[in-house]
């Protein structure tokens, strides 16, 4: 496989909000997929419009399938409370492509340095789980022919290994369409050809990326 191909990283499917009190100071958590930094920057100035009236709209995001570009605002907090703490958070869950805006009202009360770190880093953690991820698997699209005899075999060996048929075709022969993860492609093909005696065809017809939604964790 190249070695620059990525053969896995987490995506975020569906944004979401959340929010964390402290001290009655609100930290509300915007998260939304994001493929550019213009789409990021976009995002950020859509929520400073919103949220016109709040003391800070600081901010996050992670770009790239490696993660390579990442940035990170306190828009007025101290050094280092806000903004880095956010994307932490972000990288430490492996998400890609993915921003965050956290929007501070001021309850009237200092929070002190240990005290927005860890009310940033919360808020993101609350919209987290109001978001729906998944996973991007670089794979081959695959075509499985086989006889009506075989097709019981193939589903059972699918199915232990999470993969659900995209299409079948069922005529004088048997056709399955599926998605395999890249790196499990060449375990498949062999079971699937010494469960079959050899009378399975396994067509891989491309490489792609494509999604897995996760199940909640």
């Amino acid at each position: 496989m190249d070695k620059k191909i990525v053969e896995s990283y987490r995506v975020l499917l569906e944004g979401g909000e959340g929010e964390y009190v402290e001290k009655k100071s609100r930290f509300i958590a915007t998260i939304r997929r994001c493929e550019s930094e213009e789409e990021a920057a976009a995002f950020m100035e859509e929520m400073k419009k919103k949220y016109w009236d709040a003391r800070h709209n600081c901010s996050a995001y992670v770009l790239g399938a490696r993660g390579e570009l990442t940035r990170c605002s306190d828009d007025g907090e101290p050094g280092g409370t806000a903004g880095r703490p956010m994307l932490e958070v972000l990288l430490g869950e492996g998400i890609r492509n993915i921003a965050v805006v956290v929007t501070r009202y001021f309850g009237g009360v200092l929070l002190g340095t240990g005290g927005l770190v860890r009310a940033y880093t919360q808020a993101v953690k609350a919209g987290l789980q109001n978001c729906t991820l998944g996973r991007m698997r670089y794979g081959w699209e695959v075509e499985v022919g086989t006889d009506y005899n075989g097709v019981g075999k193939i589903l059972y060996l699918l199915g232990n290994a999470g993969i659900e048929p995209l299409e079948s075709n069922y005529t004088d022969v048997v056709s399955l369409r599926i998605l395999v993860p890249a790196e499990e492609a060449v375990r498949l093909q062999k079971e699937i050809t010494e469960a079959t005696n050899g009378k399975a065809c396994f067509d891989k017809r491309k490489e792609l990326y494509y999604v897995d939604k996760e199940c909640a964790e």
